[in-house]
């Protein structure tokens, strides 16, 4: 029987600075984008961080991008070099050729990019549906991943036992972008990201980079989500952890724990925190990332 423990406390790892605020302009300071083309097709990222430390790499989830990251990879660049993408078909990423994508077709073009950018071991950090190409790397090429996190994974809807869910959320998701727009979907869904106690500057800033979604890449994205299943790629080399937001209202603790448990994996909630913890807890997100920084450099037991 798997027991699920907490990673150590951020106080022992750093001392986090000071908030600082969330908008464009701070985007472009602190956590500034750089294009990687790569063959036929360009991949948007955002770092920060100087070497040789250690690197951490973020995957957004379906509603938002690398810039969603902004809060915590603040809090991060003290202690690694923090790399995020915007997923193929987000923000500058070039789409992917299949209209409806798989798994493998993400983790592929992350591959590239960590390749190109000469990454040969990372810790490796998927929020929601941003698990499933995570997951789907560390199975494939283990050797890449020192630690895996998922944060709120979405399992998705593949599974066999799933197809009335499945269609259902395929139908709903694509008659809103098709009735309402990216920015209808930005205003409407942005707020269930976070709990009831976020602060006007965060619901503005999910808001805001909700409303960056791009119509081809929103629909591939989609279809990943109701096509593949998380659990089917199965429980990776390198220690798992799993974290959920204790007021999450969208991948539920529940759901998450039983994620966990799936992959043989630690758990831990995210105190005072909705679906979108990375921008509503960037301190104690960042601590558990740092922990895992930690423990993958061996400097804790």
């Amino acid at each position: 029987m798997t027991v699920h423990h907490r990673p150590p406390a951020p106080s022992v790892l750093f001392a986090a600075p000071e908030a600082a605020a969330l908008t464009a302009t701070a985007l472009e300071q602190d956590f500034a984008q750089q294009l990687l083309v790569l063959g036929d097709h360009q991949v948007a990222i955002r770092r920060c961080g100087q070497a040789p430390a250690p690197v951490i790499v973020l995957l957004h989830g379906i509603g938002s991008g690398a810039a969603s990251w902004l809060a915590t990879a603040r809090q991060l660049a003290g202690v690694a070099q923090v790399i995020a993408w915007d997923a193929p078909g987000y923000g500058e990423s070039s789409a992917l050729s299949a209209s409806q994508p798989r798994a493998e077709d993400y983790a592929a073009r992350l591959l590239q990019m960590l390749d190109a950018l000469q990454i040969t071991r990372c810790v490796l950090v998927g929020h929601s549906l941003g698990a499933m190409t995570a997951l789907c790397l560390a199975r494939q090429h283990p050797e890449r991943v020192s630690r895996l996190l998922l944060i709120s994974p979405a399992q998705g809807y593949g599974a066999a036992d799933r197809q009335v869910q499945r269609e259902e959320v395929r139908s709903r998701r694509l008659a809103s972008l098709a009735v309402k727009g990216v920015a209808g979907i930005a205003a409407d869904r942005s707020a269930a990201m976070l709990s009831s106690a976020a602060s006007p500057e965060q619901r503005e800033w999910v808001r805001w980079n909700m409303a960056r979604l791009n119509p081809t890449g929103y629909r591939q994205a989609i279809e990943l989500l109701c096509g593949d299943d998380l659990l089917r790629h199965g429980q990776p080399a390198m220690p798992v952890s799993v974290l959920c937001g204790d007021a999450d209202g969208i991948t539920r603790p529940d759901a998450c724990l039983h994620i966990a448990e799936a992959l043989d994996a630690s758990f831990a909630l995210i105190a005072g925190a909705g679906h979108a913890s990375p921008t509503e807890q960037p301190e104690r997100v960042a601590g558990q990332l740092a922990a895992a920084i930690a423990l993958s450099q061996g400097n804790l037991s």
